[in-house]
Formats: structure tokens, sequence, C-alpha cells
């Protein structure tokens, strides 16, 4: 079994130490006050972005970098395939006292990492139009998106680095230098969309540029962790070994299924609004769509929060501090996702009017859209905190089964049917539906089972 361990001998660093002694409430909001706020301002870059090209560009702007966007969620969902899977080893090995072990982990996610984006960059530059329409596209939008994406494509590689180091680094104890980096990211990134969109004149292209950049400043920050009294971080010479490799992507494999079917989700999204409204139906989406990233980053940062703390006290066997910790987080899940329905019913006009929206047609099916749509937020933080659990923990067939219901098998089935019988507030609603029948699996999964699960790893 991958998790199986028992811990012994000397603690590593003070960093270990927080972890093992820390009263779990302050041990938990230690990490999820930095990592939330992390996701907080990564939240509204991306909504920033959607602003800025809203009124630099226009609704035809905006629909363009939305059918591109999956390019972005695709180099996300590597990231945390990963990142998650390495990070999560990693801490494995800090608790079983294995350093070099841990060393090893971190060289081989970086290598994989740069192997994988490089052949994928290829592929896709050299097919970026069939890309295009792949994604959602069709004439009058093309454009925007083969200029969004070309910059992306040719440039991703540091998107997925900085992720990738960004999760180690809060892993390795430090998490509010990750913070920190996501910091001067944001700031930078606000920047540079004004400059290159509003004064630059440069479209979308300067929207996509303006990512990159922000993003590699975040990178050298995040490098000088490496520096950092402390640190265990460092890459080391290393044989590639099968196992590792294959523990990695098994571990982290739940995140890349949750943000690749985010990736195809918004794909479906795309052509079903396009068949349905044409370009107005796919801005609506995007506006919509550019709040809800905002919403489930939040939510993930509670995700990225729970799992070093789950992962070390999983592989060091402190049951009842790793139950305390999953109990913490469901809670801040829970409020956060009251909240998040209780702002898009309450002040739905006043998001919507951050964007530039042209006609009041444009303005009444967004509004609509998030009336229905936001209803999804009840049971989207239980859903997304089980799956990063059972994940940090081993159980990965769990939290695959967690994803692959929530975030694809289900919302395709409900976009393909729901249409036909509710029309337009049946692609609403397949997001909500979706995820409700998840919390209801999981809760029946719960009950069952009990707390066997935290003790059982189906990892192999």
């Amino acid at each position: 079994m991958l998790f199986n361990v028992i811990i012994g001998g000397l603690l590593l660093s003070d960093a270990i130490v927080k972890l093992q002694e820390t009263p779990i409430r302050k041990l938990f909001f230690a990490y999820l006050i930095p990592s939330v706020l992390g996701m907080l301002l990564m939240s509204i870059n991306i909504v920033l972005d959607g602003i800025f090209v809203s009124h630099g560009v226009g609704p035809h702007g905006l629909a363009g970098v939305n059918v591109a966007f999956p390019a972005f969620s695709i180099f996300f969902s590597i990231s945390l395939w990963i990142g998650i899977g390495g990070a999560t080893l990693y801490s494995i090995a800090l608790g079983q006292k294995e350093l070099q072990k841990a060393r090893i982990v971190f060289s081989h996610a970086f290598a994989l990492a740069i192997s994988i984006i490089g052949l994928l960059l290829f592929a896709s530059l050299w097919q970026i139009e069939k890309l295009a329409w792949f994604f959602g596209a069709n004439e009058v939008i093309l454009p925007y998106v083969v200029d969004y994406l070309s910059i992306l494509l040719m440039f991703g590689i540091v998107y997925v680095l900085e992720n990738i180091l960004s999760l180690f680094v809060r892993n390795d104890g430090n998490p509010n230098l990750a913070t920190g980096a996501i910091v001067i990211t944001s700031l930078f990134n606000i920047f540079f969309n004004y400059l290159f969109i509003l004064q630059f004149g440069w479209g979308v292209k300067g929207a996509a540029y303006a990512t990159i950049l922000s993003t590699f400043l975040g990178f050298l920050i995040l490098l000088s962790h490496f520096f950092r009294k402390g640190s265990h971080l460092k890459l080391v010479p290393f044989n590639f070994s099968h196992s590792i490799g294959k523990d990695i992507f098994t571990i982290g494999f739940p995140s890349f299924v949750s943000e690749i079917s985010l990736a195809i989700i918004m794909i479906g999204y795309n052509i079903t609004f396009m068949k349905v409204l044409g370009e107005i139906g796919v801005a609506a989406y995007a506006i919509v769509n550019y709040i809800h990233f905002f919403i489930l980053l939040l939510f993930i940062g509670i995700g990225i929060a729970l799992q070093p703390i789950a992962s070390f006290h999983y592989g060091a066997g402190l049951t009842e501090r790793l139950q305390k910790s999953l109990r913490f987080a469901l809670q801040t899940a829970l409020l956060m996702g009251l909240l998040a329905l209780s702002v898009g019913w309450f002040f739905a006009d006043l998001l919507v009017s951050l964007f530039s929206v042209p006609t009041e047609e444009l303005y009444s099916h967004t509004i609509h859209g998030i009336s229905l749509f936001f209803l999804g937020y009840i049971f989207l933080g239980y859903n997304l905190i089980y799956a990063y659990f059972y994940q940090s923990t081993g159980k990965i067939r769990l939290s695959i089964l967690i994803t692959l219901s929530r975030g694809l098998v289900l919302v395709l089935l409900f976009l393909w049917l729901l249409p036909y019988f509710f029309g337009l507030n049946g692609i609403w609603l397949a997001f909500p539906i979706a995820e409700a029948i998840t919390a209801s699996i999981i809760f029946l999964l719960r009950l069952f089972n009990g707390s066997k699960e935290i003790n059982k790893s189906s990892t192999s």
C-alpha cells in the first residue's frame, strides 16, 4: 500500500514539528488563510482579465477568450496533476523522515512537467486553428480565439512550472511565500492588462501576454524559497524511477481529471450555447464562467490547505487530528457555498455591471443564468473537499469517482438531456443538478462506510 507507513526517528525541522504538534484548528487556519487568500487573488486576476477584455475589445472578444479558456484549464490540470501528486508524495516522505526521497520526488515532478508540456505545446501550435474550432469557435470569434491561444500555448510552460513550485513551497512549510508570489502575480497582471489592452490596444493578445508575464514574475518570487533557512526543497540528480512517476500520476490523477473535466465542460457549454443562442449565449456564459472561476478557486484554496495537513497526518498515523482537519475544511466549504449563493441571488446585477454588457438581451440572459447556476455552490464545496481528502490520503478511486461524477459525466449528460425538457433553463441547471447528485452519492458512501475510509487505502 502506497500510504501505509510507520513514523519513527528524529524530526527533520520546525515545519514538521508545527504539523505534528500545533493544535489542529490553529494549524488548519494557518494553511487556510494564505491558501484562500492566494486563490482569491488568482480569482481576481481571472475576473479582471474578463473585465478588461469586455471593456477593451467587446463581447466578441470576451466570447473568444472564453472559447480559448479550456487551454488554460488544460495547463492548470497538468500542473495540479503533477504538482499535487508530487507534493503529496513529498509531504508523506517528510512525514517518514526521508529527506532525500522527498527531493527526488520534487526533481521528478519538474522533469515530468517540462517533458509533457513540451510535447503538448508542439502538437497544439501545429494545429492551432483546428484546436480553436474544436473548442467551439465560429467564423465571427475565430480570430480572437487564435490570437489568445497562440500566446498562451507558446509560453504555457511558465504557468505550469509556477503552479507546481507554488504547491511544493506550500507543502515545504512556507504557505506565506506561495501567497506572496500570487500577490505579485495579481498586481502585475492588473497593471499589464491595463497597459496592454486599454493603452496599447493589443486586444486579446494583451490579456494573454499579461497572464504570462505576471506569472513569470511570481515564479521568480517562489525561487527565493530555495535560499530560505530550513527549506528542504532542492533539485537533485536522479535516475528516473517508474515507481515514483507512477505514484505522482496516480495520486495527482483526480486533480487532473477535475480540471481537464472543467475544460471539457466549458467546451460543452460553449457548443450548446452557440447552437441555441449563438455568440450572445457564449458571451452570457463567459461572464457567468468568469465569476464561477472566481468562486471555484476559493473552494480549491480550501482543498489545497487541507492537502498537506491530511497527507502528513495520514502518513504519521494521527487519525484524530486527520478527522478534525476534515471537519474544519467541510464547515468552511459549506459556509462559503451559502455565502456564494447569497451573493449571486442578491447582487447579480452588481456582478454583471463589472463587465461591458452592451445589450439588454445579453444582460437579462446573464442575470437569469446566475440565479440558476449558483445553486450548485450549495453542494460544490462538500464535493470538492471530499475529493481532495480522499486524494490526499491515498483513496484515489473514491476521489476519481467524485471527480468524474460531478465534473464530467453528469454535467455532460444533463447538458444533452435537460435543454430538450427545460430549454435554456436546462443548460444553466446542468451544473447544480450534477453537484447535488454527487453530494448525495458521497453522503450515502459515508453513511454506509463510516470512518473505515480513514484507515483503508484503495490505491492498489
